[in-house]
């Protein structure tokens, strides 16, 4: 009876010792929620760069402007004729004319304030005695001479005889400075002049227009 219970138990050791042996070589369970796929790599993706947008910095504005005329230039002897006008006639021992300019070149040009006078032998000539003084009484006012148009000063020519120092010296007529010109101009007109210095026989005003 012993010898029985024996070899059941044994027989059963056996059997349960066979199990474990069995569930020790084969596969181990996976753990339960898990995936037995790989797991992916998900490669962020490139943001997208900024759009280069050409912005261009707007350049100012190009104002359709026309450049300011030019402002005339002032006149010279070379644009320039001069004549005399000897209707004003004279009292107490002189004679009054008008000098008249007039603008002979093809653009205008501006005549301002006083011109230089003198006495002179001939149209080449160096000035004979005192070159005339200036009259202020007429203010000086800024003449723009077109092409063809004139301005006038009035000459006053005191007789020579009128002085009883004076060295007579027979002149041709008058050299004329234009205002701020080094240039000269000749108008004829046969006058008595004084070559000794200190003796003045003529005055002169400022421009004023025609």
């Amino acid at each position: 009876m012993w010898t029985q219970r024996i070899k059941t138990g044994l027989v059963t050791t056996t059997a349960a010792a066979s199990l474990l042996l069995l569930a020790a070589c084969g596969p181990s369970p996976s753990p339960a929620g898990s995936s037995s796929a790989p797991p992916t790599s998900s490669t962020p993706s490139a943001s997208a760069s900024p759009s280069a947008t050409a912005t261009t910095t707007p350049s100012p504005s190009a104002t359709a402007t026309s450049a300011a005329p030019a402002a005339p230039a002032l006149c010279t002897a070379a644009s320039l004729t001069a004549a005399t006008d000897s209707t004003g006639g004279g009292a107490a021992g002189s004679v009054y004319e008008k000098l008249v300019l007039t603008n002979s070149g093809t653009t205008p040009c501006i005549l301002e304030g006083f011109a230089g006078v003198s006495l002179t032998a001939d149209a080449n000539g160096a000035p004979i005695g005192e070159p005339a003084t200036r009259e202020t009484t007429t203010p000086v006012t800024k003449i723009e001479l077109a092409p063809g148009k004139a301005a006038w000063a009035e000459i006053r020519y005191t007789q020579a005889g009128n002085y009883g120092d004076c060295t007579k010296v027979p002149a041709a007529g008058f050299r004329i400075y234009p205002p701020n010109d080094t240039a000269s101009l000749f108008v004829a007109e046969a006058h008595d002049a004084c070559s000794n210095a200190g003796i003045k026989l003529l005055t002169v005003t400022a421009f004023q227009a025609v």
